[in-house]
């Protein structure tokens, strides 16, 4: 195998067989997770001297759900081998619907998450061959939307056997795999088969019955020779045998020198669980070297923008020829006050824009401190501006505008953000008028011209835990099997029509639970109540709500809150801080990245608030602002979960939108 040099993360990553293949192929790990007890002890045993930095800075996760994605060092392929039980013959078969168990059944969601946010160069995913079908193939199609379509990868897949390459065990696994950078020009191929390297009578050191042995299971109460459902006895010189974790860590790739510090029967159990590791080598050395062979594409696919990256740049462009930004009031009318702005930036582009007079725009390449005069009237015009905001009104997905092309590429200008959505500001400006003056003053930018925008985006991040009291458990399946139009509404309904009683735990990450405190020390408990009446009662505008909270004042405690005046100016901070400060999957220090907000009105015309005008800025997102359902099962959220079959629990999410 090729030597080569990169970084990946081994997610459910069992006893390391992702591990041992991607390390073989020259790859360090720079994260890992994994539930089990019983699989970190033989993964820890067998990788501290390997991967030291995993377990000296904290990195060997033990539950998945409580990741912050954006707390993961940055890496450059994920590999997954997610829980295969909901998708298998031997498993209940559940699929996302799985919430028996820890939610196993959607933690593939979790690796969603991960993709948005990390945006690695490549997944690397393995599950059981029936995933393929599951649910008459609905699975396995929402699988793909959310990599291909909501994440932008591309996608392959391949049913491979341990015998493929190399090893003596059948084991048909779907492999799935995709790229970040590849455009339109897909070209990835999984590799030929390869011959086997040694047989059953090897793994036995005997004459076996069978060249290629039975797919190795989790293990368990063994099964006659004869029994069709047979996978751990083998006829071997003529006698009867049964599989130890001797013989199945030879039929799974995993060195001699692997070492099990816990029992036989754990052991095998380890071996079922895990993945065919010279499989995963094989197909990881083609994975490594097509990912390398994609960084020229990169650029070309930038061409192409969704509405919200044009909106962007006609922002941009906006203000290099009218040389100013306009304050709102609450209702987006402009005050009449405005900032004259004398240089606009982004924080990720090597380019400043000084903005000499109403003809002339000096470009200094901050890199090569190389200065160009450019006369943008020539470039740009009113005429110019309303026919973009026509184009990019009539867009879908992403698309290419021309005639945009021409004037970013005169200005020397691709995206603003530079690809990254972990930032509040999206413009940085110089600004001045009779009041204050600023230098690289930040500004986030909404956009109206395609669907509302969004505050606060869902993800795991914006999840709520509710434990519910005194419900019986054999009503879980039933009320979970609601799937009206109005499901979520009729699950909670269903919930209390049987005596269960919702009480608020916290949100599910910790990270956003830290930044609400930092807003005000009770909002997670506002925020749950906030979720409990938008979705038992359907009131989604946030200022409705609080009306319905303070006229209902046992949904929060604290007496405090019963002056509706205290509570809605809580609310403003909390909403404003979202927009300018922090993010829900990381810790916030408290400071805001911008101090104020373009938005861009559905004519095209756009107008802006700032800090100075903090009443303007407050009352619109509070008159606003709404809630939003996003996918339940995108989101993991909207369905009563057993926690170790013993207490219950409801997830509800946060989304709020203009």
């Amino acid at each position: 195998m090729e030597q080569l040099s990169f970084k990946f993360i081994d997610l459910f990553a069992g006893i390391g067989g992702f591990h041992l293949a991607m390390h073989a192929l020259g790859g360090e790990c720079v994260f890992a997770s994994e539930i089990d007890q019983y699989a970190r002890q033989t993964y820890i045993q067998n990788f501290q001297s390997i991967s030291p930095q995993l377990f000296q800075a904290g990195l060997f996760n033990s539950d998945i759900r409580q990741i912050v994605p954006d707390e993961i060092p940055d890496f450059d392929v994920l590999c997954a081998g997610f829980p295969c039980q909901p998708f298998s013959q031997a498993g209940y078969k559940r699929g996302f619907h799985d919430s028996h168990n820890s939610e196993r059944g959607n933690l593939f969601f979790n690796i969603a998450d991960i993709l948005e946010v990390k945006r690695p160069k490549a997944y690397f995913l393995e599950n059981v061959q029936g995933l393929v079908n599951h649910d008459q193939g609905k699975t396995f199609k929402l699988i793909r939307q959310v990599l291909e379509v909501d994440l932008g990868y591309s996608f392959y897949y391949q049913i491979v056997k341990a015998s493929d390459y190399g090893l003596p065990q059948l084991r048909p696994r779907t492999f799935i795999v995709g790229f970040r950078d590849e455009g339109f020009f897909k070209g990835f191929n999984f590799p030929e088969k390869l011959p086997l390297k040694f047989n059953m009578s090897d793994v036995w050191g005997g004459v076996c019955s069978r060249e290629i042995g039975f797919t190795l299971r989790v293990g368990g109460r063994g099964s006659n020779i004869s029994d069709r459902r047979n996978w751990d006895s083998y006829l071997v010189d003529g006698t009867v045998r049964q599989l130890t974790y001797i013989e199945a860590k030879k039929m799974q790739g995993f060195p001699d020198n692997f070492e099990f510090p816990v029992s036989s029967t754990q052991a095998i159990k380890q071996l079922g669980n895990s993945v065919a590791v010279n499989a995963v080598r094989v197909v990881g050395n083609n994975i490594i070297t097509y990912m390398n062979s994609l960084k020229s594409k990169q650029t070309e696919m930038k061409k192409t923008k969704n509405k919200g990256e044009w909106s962007e740049l006609l922002t941009f462009i906006r203000i290099l020829l009218e040389q100013r930004i306009i304050l709102s009031d609450e209702n987006l009318n402009p005050t009449g006050s405005y900032f004259k702005v004398t240089k606009v930036t982004g924080k990720n582009i090597n380019l400043e824009f000084l903005l000499i007079n109403q003809n002339q725009v000096k470009i200094i390449n901050k890199d090569t401190a190389v200065v160009e005069t450019l006369n943008i009237g020539k470039l740009i015009n009113s005429k110019i501006l309303n026919n973009l905001v026509t184009l990019i009104k009539a867009g879908k997905a992403t698309f290419i505008i021309p005639e945009f092309e021409v004037i970013q590429n005169t200005l020397g200008l691709t995206l603003i953000k530079g690809g990254t959505s972990s930032q509040k500001a999206d413009i940085f400006l110089d600004i001045h008028n009779n009041i204050l003056t600023k230098e690289n003053e930040g500004f986030g930018i909404k956009s109206y011209l395609g669907s509302k925008p969004t505050l606060l985006n869902a993800s795991g991040n914006t999840n709520f835990i509710f434990e519910i009291e005194n419900l019986a458990k054999d009503k879980v399946d039933e009320i979970n099997a609601i799937n009206t139009k109005t499901k979520l509404t009729d699950r909670l309904k269903a919930i209390e029509k049987y005596g269960g009683v919702f009480k608020y735990i916290a949100p599910e990450k910790q990270a956003m639970e830290y930044n609400l405190k930092m807003v005000d020390f009770l909002m997670p408990e506002v925020i749950g109540s906030i979720l409990l009446v938008f979705y038992k009662h359907r009131i989604s505008a946030i200022a409705k709500i609080i009306d319905y909270i303070h006229e209902n004042t046992n949904l929060i405690t604290d007496l405090q809150y019963e002056d509706k005046t205290f509570l809605v100016n809580k609310i403003k901070k909390f909403l404003v801080d979202v927009l300018l400060g922090f993010f829900a999957g990381s810790k916030w220090d408290g400071s805001y990245e911008a101090n104020g907000t373009i938005v861009v009105k559905e004519s095209g015309e756009q107008v802006a608030f700032h800090v100075i005008d903090l009443t303007s800025l407050q009352s619109y997102l509070y008159n606003n602002i709404k809630l939003d359902t996003p996918s339940t099962t995108r989101h993991r959220y909207g369905r009563i979960i057993r926690e170790n079959d013993q207490k219950l629990y409801f997830k509800l999410n946060l989304q709020l939108r203009f």
